[in-house]
């Protein structure tokens, strides 16, 4: 009897503690999902080029590249009518779409520009430390705007 007790328990315990979580298929389970890919890709970029890692030339072009794709996806899973869920998007989201979408364009400029200078061979990391500035001016600029803190 006590197993089942047990058992019945920690069932309890799984079903209650998956309820608290985004649905990852939900549109802000899918954009931050996104978002996260963004940051930890980002982060790498700009760790190799502050010597935090070891600076690699095909890595770095992989993961401009990478960041320049993910950059022009998190947008289709913003909604025309803000979802519920807590969300760290303020309502300016939705009630300021045109600004909004102009700082999503100037992401998507920064990284494809990211991604020219990333061309460049030989590829010297110092050449890459303003557009990958760029890039992050741009995040913040966002964040600063639209995310709730």
């Amino acid at each position: 009897m006590k197993p089942t007790r047990l058992a019945l328990a920690a069932f309890a315990c799984l079903t209650l503690a998956a309820c608290g979580g985004v649905d990852p298929n939900s549109p802000m389970g899918q954009r931050q999902a996104i978002f996260k890919q963004m940051l930890n890709t980002s982060e790498d970029l700009g760790g190799m080029l502050r010597g935090r890692l070891a600076f690699s030339a095909p890595r770095f072009v992989a993961g401009s590249a990478e960041l320049d794709q993910l950059s022009r996806t998190p947008w289709q899973h913003f909604p025309q009518i803000k979802d519920e869920g807590d969300s760290r998007a303020k309502d300016d989201v939705w009630q300021r779409q045109l600004r909004f979408q102009e700082l999503a364009r100037e992401l998507e400029g920064a990284t494809a520009a990211l991604v020219v200078a990333s061309a460049a061979s030989p590829l010297h990391s110092a050449e890459l430390v303003a557009p990958m500035q760029r890039v992050e001016n741009s995040c913040k600029a966002c964040h600063e705007e639209f995310r709730a803190y």
